[in-house]
């Protein structure tokens, strides 16, 4: 089901660059605490972000991970103190490298929350197909979303983000319901492993950015976290995704961004978004299927000398007659 996409508000919808909750659409164009700092207490409702991970990125410079969580403990305070008591934050990370070793990043940055007295209602994993490819351990292909509340009084739209039920004809077989259909007719919970593409090469909605966050992942927190007109914020704005999710359903939208090229696409981007015109991956879109779609790409050129096919010569189990 593909939420109704509604217009924010009646006023014109301009960009600007200082906070303030009278306006709607805020791209500021420096460090995140900065901008945080001139937002009142308890006034957010979605904190929603996607943090630098600490691998060398060229939006970021490579810390100690000691120092790098110092940080992210800074802001993380800073977003609790702005957060509303029924607002929540979601906290999407990747792992951290070191010389080859993995840290999960959420469960470095979840004694913070934990802290500051907030409760972990999902550790959400988001999995995706593409990726770097990996030759001394698996390859990645998730990423989580950790997702705190201040208080056990938090906004939670379910039936604005249900998906469409396994089986639909299901009917209990006993008891005083028998017979009747016993599945919810909206749809079904999306449980807490969403599979949703990433933005790689050829998705429609790239850009220079290398770690870009897809509209849709954002699109079901903002409608299942929030209500219409409530502020959402992202601290590490990137390319404006998190703002293009929150306008595009009848919410308000921050965020802060220090690189100038970002925030440049950043708000062309949003302002495509105004005028209706930008292209992104709708919501209820199935993954994409390469065979069934006819791609010609899935001919296995090997095919008569296939190396895979050798993996399982070596098991009697699986050799040819």
């Amino acid at each position: 089901m593909k939420p109704e996409t509604k217009p924010l508000f009646n006023q014109k919808r301009n960009i600007v660059e200082q906070f303030s909750l009278s306006e709607s659409i805020v791209v500021y164009p420096d460090d995140c605490l900065d901008m945080l700092k001139n937002i009142p207490d308890e006034s957010i409702q979605l904190i929603v972000t996607s943090p630098p991970y600490n691998i060398g990125k060229e939006y970021e410079k490579k810390l100690h991970l000691e120092l790098y969580i110092q940080q992210q403990a800074q802001v993380i305070t800073e977003c609790v103190r702005t957060l509303s008591p029924k607002g929540s934050i979601c906290w999407q990370v990747g792992n951290y490298v070191d010389r080859g070793a993995i840290i999960p990043l959420d469960t470095a940055l979840y004694p913070i929350f934990t802290n500051l007295h907030l409760s972990m209602r999902n550790r959400i994993i988001w999995h995706f197909e593409h990726g770097l490819h990996c030759s001394r351990r698996f390859s990645g292909r998730y990423e989580t979303i950790i997702w705190f509340t201040k208080s056990d009084e938090y906004v939670f739209n379910l039936d604005a983000v249900r998906v469409p039920q396994k089986y639909p004809g299901k009917k209990y077989f006993k008891g005083p319901k028998v017979g009747q259909y016993s599945c919810n007719p909206l749809g079904k919970n999306p449980g807490d492993m969403w599979v949703i593409p990433n933005v790689k090469s050829n998705h429609i909605e790239k850009t220079e950015h290398p770690c870009q966050f897809p509209v849709e992942l954002i699109e079901r927190l903002v409608l299942s976290l929030t209500n219409e007109g409530d502020w959402v914020i992202d601290p590490f704005l990137g390319t404006g995704t998190s703002i293009i999710a929150a306008i595009r359903h009848g919410r308000r939208g921050a965020g802060a961004e220090t690189v100038s090229k970002y925030i440049n696409i950043a708000k062309r981007r949003i302002n495509q978004e105004i005028e209706g015109t930008l292209r992104t991956r709708p919501m209820d879109r199935p993954v994409f299927n390469p065979i069934s779609s006819g791609n010609s790409l899935t001919f296995c050129p090997w095919e008569k000398n296939n190396e895979q096919n050798k993996l399982f010569e070596k098991n009697q189990k699986y050799k040819k007659e």
